[in-house]
Formats: structure tokens, C-alpha cells, sequence
């Protein structure tokens, strides 16, 4: 096999100063989705440990309908349905996984999924993989969803509306409205599903997410993932239980996956318990949000944070990589985003707040950062 193919491609996202590296983890945390600093927390570690102590095992040895179901999966799926306030949960290996799941096997052929335009890539790589049809809806625009639904209706469509959003975007650092477009899927009798990725832990009673006050509808389906705010690894589709037990029977991500390991279900119910105790670090991570504001935002002119995320847009894709080089020299972990992660235009720096650092930090930020785009 040539490896010319693969040169030239490589080679010409190089050009376009589109190429990605791995970066080792360097340097003041600006970077990671570890908003409560919750990914070396002793409390969750020493329930591991305590796991191996008692003869947890490692692997799991298949998947969940072979012999990989183990006990921690079934114990911590009924903990996050009781928390979470919904029927039925399902443990995955990761978000990406989760949401391949979702979109592929949920929707039927003859229905229609109207996605946010700016929702996660793993929703786009599940949508591709359904047979349904697709399209999406202006950002946060809760009118064009109800005019795709409508335009849709008028032509014909006669199958069921699966709206789907992030509650908290992870690019963008903004909320959705959730509240309208719950009200808009109730008028059209339509399924809500609603990615809380960067909502969880840090966001509602207890760490419920941005979703808490839709808990327990049935016709909302959420998927939090555990490792962000949660600090350890996996996600959790929860809802009703005939969409549970539909997902154990149709979904391939799940059928014909390994099992996460048995410990790492113990480190995420012990996450569970952790968060919904955390009222003190989502606290703190909302005053280091004030600070970015006064000290970051308000000096270079940008909008005030509405949450843990701050875009800084930069346009060009070169630019935004040189400032992210810069400051991860003077000891700032900030990263680069640029397409296809986000649109053409709109390379960024993403500064993720996070409880791994403090308001000096902050601060010094702030201060390097003007003057590297001075």
C-alpha cells in the first residue's frame, strides 16, 4: 500500500494550518473539561481502590449481553435513573459512543431529526447512520426548528420528530433554550434529546444539568457524560425505560461493544455522589467565571462568560494556533479550535475554567493573553 495518499493529504492540512498534533498536558489547565477538578478527587479514587480491594475486576470480558454485564453496571445504571429522576439508564464506554447510538437507532425511516446546526460531530456521525431524515436549524433559534418541523409537515411527513440540542455548547460556551423548544416538542408531539456533556456537574440541583427542570418527561431522553465535570469516564443515556430497553435490543454501539470495566462504574457512581454533594465547587467555578469577565473578557471587548467555556474568535485558522502556541510557552494550557470542529471563519482559542486553577491564574492569563494579541 502507497502511503503517497495519505502524504499529500496531510500534508496539504499543514498548508492550511489545519494539521493536528497530540500535545502533552503541560503547564497551567485552560484546557481540559475537568471543570470541578473532580478527575484526581480522593473520594472517588479510594472507591476504586476499594473495589479491587473487594475483587472488582479490571476487564469485563465482553459485552453487556454476553458475560460482560456485571453487577457495578446494573448498580450504577439504577443510581443514575434515581438521580437524574428518569425510568431507565444505560451505561456507555463515551459520549461519542452514546450519541452513534442514539441517532442511528432511535429515529425510524420516515422520520426527521432536527439538529442544532452547531451540535456535537458524534450526533452528526450517529445521524449518518439513520434512516431518517435530516436537517438542521439555525443556532438557538427556536423558529427555525419550528419552521423545518412545519415545512416537513406540509410536505408530507408523517413520522415522528426527534429535536435534538446540546444544553450547554461546547465551542460556544452558550445555553440552549430549552424551555421553548420543550414547549415546541410538545406541540408537535415530538422526541427531545438533549446532550448535557458540558451541562452535567456543574449546572442544576445537584449537578443534574441544564435539563433538571424536564426530568422525567416522556419524551426527553439525555445524555450526560462522565468525563467532564464528573471526572472519570463513560456516558449515561437516561429516559424512559421502553427507550432503554429498545436501545439494549436495536443499538450496535451497545450490542457489539465490550463492556466499560466494572471499576470504571464504581468510579462513576462514586462521581454521582460527589457531584450531587459539589454545591461548594459549582460555587467557586461560578466566581473564577466573574473573574475571566473582569480580568479576560472585558479588557479585549468580549461578551461577558455565560458559562465555565470562553471563545475567544480569532477568524483566522494560523492565528488562533500561533496565540494558543504562545501562551502554552509562557505556561497557559490553551488550545487551538479550529475547522471542522468549528465553522469556516471562526478559529478560537476555547479557555475552559476549570477548579484545576485559580483567580492568580486567571489573572495572569488575562494579562499574557492581551499582549499576545496586541
Amino acid at each position: 500500500m502507497t502511503s503517497e495518499p495519505f502524504r499529500s493529504q496531510l500534508a496539504a492540512l499543514d498548508k492550511r494550518g489545519r494539521l493536528r498534533r497530540l500535545i502533552a498536558r503541560t503547564g497551567r489547565d485552560f484546557a481540559s473539561n475537568d471543570y470541578l477538578g473532580l478527575a484526581s478527587d480522593p473520594l472517588i479514587g479510594q472507591a476504586v481502590a476499594d473495589a479491587v480491594a473487594r475483587g472488582v475486576p479490571v476487564g469485563s470480558g465482553g459485552s453487556r449481553l454476553l458475560r460482560g454485564n456485571a453487577p457495578e453496571h446494573e448498580g450504577l445504571e439504577a443510581k443514575a435513573a434515581a438521580f437524574f429522576r428518569t425510568q431507565g439508564a444505560l451505561f456507555l464506554a463515551n459520549g461519542f459512543a452514546a450519541n452513534c447510538a442514539l441517532f442511528s437507532t432511535l429515529p425510524q425511516r420516515g422520520d426527521l431529526i432536527v439538529a442544532d446546526e452547531l451540535i456535537h460531530a458524534s450526533v452528526h456521525d450517529g445521524i449518518r447512520l439513520s434512516k431518517a431524515a435530516t436537517v438542521f436549524a439555525r443556532h438557538n433559534d427556536v423558529q427555525s426548528f419550528a419552521d423545518l418541523i412545519g415545512a416537513w409537515r406540509d410536505e408530507g411527513g408523517k413520522g415522528r420528530v426527534w429535536i435534538a440540542v446540546e444544553t450547554l455548547y461546547s465551542m460556544d460556551g452558550d445555553t440552549a433554550p430549552l424551555s421553548d423548544l420543550a414547549k415546541l416538542a410538545a406541540i408537535h408531539d415530538a422526541m427531545l434529546i438533549l446532550d448535557e456533556a458540558h451541562g452535567t456537574g456543574v449546572f442544576g440541583p445537584g449537578g443534574r444539568g441544564l435539563s433538571a427542570g424536564l426530568d422525567g418527561l416522556h419524551n426527553v431522553v439525555t445524555l450526560h457524560t462522565c468525563g467532564k465535570a464528573m471526572g472519570v469516564e463513560g456516558a449515561l443515556i437516561c429516559g424512559p425505560q421502553i427507550i432503554i430497553d429498545y436501545l439494549i435490543n436495536r443499538a450496535r454501539a451497545f450490542i457489539f461493544s465490550t463492556a466499560p470495566s466494572p471499576l470504571m462504574a464504581v468510579a462513576v457512581s462514586a462521581a454521582i455522589d460527589r457531584i450531587e454533594q459539589a454545591d461548594d465547587l459549582r460555587a467557586r467555578l461560578k466566581t473564577l467565571c466573574v473573574d475571566a469577565g473582569e480580568v479576560i473578557c472585558a479588557p479585549l471587548g468580549l461578551p461577558q462568560p455565560r458559562s465555565q467555556i470562553v471563545p475567544v474568535l480569532l477568524g483566522d485558522d494560523r492565528r488562533a494556533m500561533a496565540a494558543a502556541s504562545a501562551l502554552q510557552e509562557a505556561g497557559f494550557d490553551v488550545r487551538g479550535i479550529r475547522p471542522p470542529t468549528v465553522p469556516p471563519g471562526t478559529s478560537r482559542l476555547r479557555i475552559s475554567l476549570t477548579l484545576n486553577v485559580g483567580r492568580a491564574d486567571i489573572a495572569a492569563l488575562g494579562e499574557h493573553l492581551r499582549g499576545v494579541l496586541a
